[in-house]
């Protein structure tokens, strides 16, 4: 496992705008007052839809908020590689997945291109838009190779797709996610040969829920 650590450089103090808040509330409710401690990843996670990343401030602040050492929620920032130190890149978080299946389909040359493109990996690029990083599995096997951009899974990438949607990025477009050879899902590349019927698919095939009728409680 790799070692992780705050970045060197923090801001003096972090605040949750209202709109974070508002969520952060909701999550304490879904658990016991007793085991509020329970949600300290969730508004982890929420801070860095924020921010973009989680700052040193913020951990103390969410360790206020939950009554847990600071040292904890360090523990739980630090072992979960999806929530980011760093401050890293405003307009794309490019993550690609270099294992097994992924770099047999390609995934050092995706890197390549994001190096070419963006610069060194884990480090902000020059206007600080972009930051590309290689992971583990992202569970997208089958539509190897793969990378995750911010929220979305793009798949079924070349070099030269890729190199595109970082471009489009930069103009400020919104490439769109999901296979880039044409396929739904993780259908089979090319076209499908059984189970062909669209609705099968679509929901019009299934059954209507229907909840039997239930004995009242009976009462003391």
């Amino acid at each position: 496992m790799s070692v992780r650590r705050l970045a060197k450089d923090q801001p003096a103090s972090f605040t949750f705008s209202a709109a974070t808040l508002k969520q952060v509330k909701w999550w304490l409710t879904k658990y016991p007052a007793a085991r509020k401690q329970s949600a300290v990843l969730p508004i982890l996670w929420l801070v860095q839809k924020q921010e973009g990343w989680v700052c040193e401030p913020a951990i103390r602040q969410i360790a206020e908020m939950l009554d847990m050492p600071v040292i904890r929620v360090l523990e739980v920032a630090t072992f979960y590689t999806m929530i980011q130190l760093e401050p890293v890149g405003k307009v794309a978080l490019i993550q690609v997945c270099g294992t097994t299946p992924c770099m047999l389909r390609g995934a050092n040359d995706l890197m390549k291109v994001c190096k070419d493109k963006i610069g060194a990996k884990d480090k902000l690029s020059a206007d600080g838009a972009f930051t590309w990083q290689e992971v583990e599995c992202l569970g997208a096997c089958s539509n190897a190779p793969m990378a995750q951009i911010n929220d979305y899974f793009y798949e079924d990438l070349t070099p030269e797709t890729l190199a595109q949607i970082i471009d489009d990025f930069k103009a400020g477009k919104a490439p769109k996610a999901g296979s880039y050879a044409g396929r739904h899902s993780s259908e089979p590349a090319g076209a499908i040969t059984s189970l062909t019927d669209p609705a099968l698919y679509d929901g019009s095939k299934a059954a209507k829920l229907t909840l039997p009728n239930l004995p009242e409680a009976e009462t003391a």
